[in-house]
């Protein structure tokens, strides 16, 4: 593999791990360090794992077809892209809800909308949203790809910094003094809220397909298997890590304290940057706050881009097959609809930020296990090939995710 042409490849996988880093990251993983300490780090690195296989497939499928594994799902039979049309709607709303009352947060907490200027958190989440759809109806996927990029950087760097400050100077309270028994059934709700989006929703798989696709476009270069699977690797492999830091930063800030992480998403988005001022000193503050607000802003932009093309591309094969004009007017559309549902979304749970994320978080676990095995069915020999088709250990690491994921939304179920 040239340099040259991994350079021309890297995108989607960046894509993917600012989507990852979101929500998952700097609310659950925090969340789980500040109420539980190190104690669910096995079981995120587990999740990883598991889900590992079926995200993979979502690149892999789009480099040996060219195309999204969307229309995988169509060669299945209408069945399943029908299944898949509901369980999108279902979900896209409460998803960009909860990533929009964060990021309008982390906003509010960077530029002092509320207490400078008085501006209200609808109003802030409006103005947000109106800025997400004008950067993505004007520059689409090219300036997507740029811009996180280096949101990208500019995050991994600073919790990489962070991460080791706090190794260095230890923990604020005694976190050896505290115990929770994380697997008392009353802890299941948040367990598997947590899990729903570690990394993030296996639905979201069809999103890496469809960049990869669109990165083959704009770049006009196709790349190798390897080549796509390095790129996606790369960005799965980051969004593991910094999700074991940001347990860290939780636990060794606020585990054992009593203090709980606040609901409003503001107050919450305050807490989280005080965590890395108190670790990296008073000066890190506008870094640290700009980082954060940088962090999911990408991830807002590229969550309405996924959904969006996700469903423009789903209507497609449903309903407007041979409309190429009515084809370009969706995803302008489908964007306005998502943004107006999900502000509506926001404004209902007003300050309950945590249980709106957990809604969303533990709907993405429950559908999770029918995404999984319908695109291990995709990447089969009959549909992408025998060169493109997963090794053993692939196969088998699936096998065991299906059931892994199957089990925990059964006993959740069952509870």
């Amino acid at each position: 593999m040239r340099l040259q042409n991994i350079l021309k490849t890297l995108g989607p996988g960046i894509l993917f791990a600012s989507t990852a880093i979101g929500v998952s990251h700097l609310v659950q993983s925090t969340r789980a360090g500040a109420n539980y300490g190190f104690a669910l780090v096995g079981l995120i690195l587990l999740t990883n794992l598991m889900k590992y296989p079926f995200f993979e497939y979502g690149s892999r499928y789009a480099n040996a077809t060219g195309t999204s594994i969307i229309e995988g799902y169509k060669k299945i039979g209408n069945w399943m892209l029908v299944l898949y049309y509901a369980i999108t709607l279902v979900s896209m709303f409460l998803v960009c809800a909860a990533v929009g009352a964060v990021t309008a947060g982390f906003m509010d907490n960077l530029f002092g909308l509320k207490s400078t200027f008085g501006i209200e958190q609808s109003s802030v989440v409006a103005l947000l949203f109106l800025i997400c759809i004008g950067i993505l109806l004007i520059g689409k996927f090219n300036v997507l790809d740029k811009l996180i990029k280096v949101i990208g950087t500019v995050l991994l760097l600073s919790t990489l910094l962070a991460f080791f400050l706090a190794l260095y100077q230890g923990p604020v309270n005694d976190i050896s003094a505290v115990s929770v028994d994380v697997w008392d059934v009353k802890h299941l709700p948040f367990i598997i809220a947590l899990m729903g989006w570690m990394p993030t929703a296996v639905d979201l798989s069809t999103w890496n397909s469809l960049w990869t696709v669109e990165r083959i476009k704009s770049s006009g270069y196709k790349p190798t298997l390897k080549e796509t699977l390095l790129d996606f690797n790369l960005g799965y492999i980051a969004s593991a890590v910094l999700a074991v830091c940001f347990v860290t930063l939780g636990t060794y800030m606020m585990f054992g304290s009593n203090e709980e992480l606040p609901n409003s998403s503001s107050e919450f988005a305050g807490k989280v940057v005080e965590m890395y001022t108190i670790t990296m000193g008073d000066w890190s503050y506008l870094i640290i706050a700009s980082a954060a607000f940088s962090i999911m802003f990408g991830t807002a932009i590229a969550v309405f881009d996924g959904y969006a093309r996700a469903m423009e591309k789903t209507n497609q094969l449903l309903f407007f097959k041979d409309q190429e004009d009515r084809n370009k007017k969706l995803y302008a559309m489908i964007l306005i609809v998502v943004a107006i549902v999900s502000y509506v979304i926001i404004t209902q749970f007003g300050s309950k930020l945590k249980q709106l994320v957990d809604l969303a978080t533990t709907i993405s676990f429950i559908i999770a296990p029918i995404i999984a095995t319908v695109n291990f069915v995709l990447v089969g020999k009959k549909y992408v090939g025998e060169d493109a088709a997963p090794k053993l250990w692939l196969r088998i690491l699936s096998y065991l995710g299906i059931l892994f994921l199957s089990g925990f939304t059964l006993f959740y179920l069952l509870n």
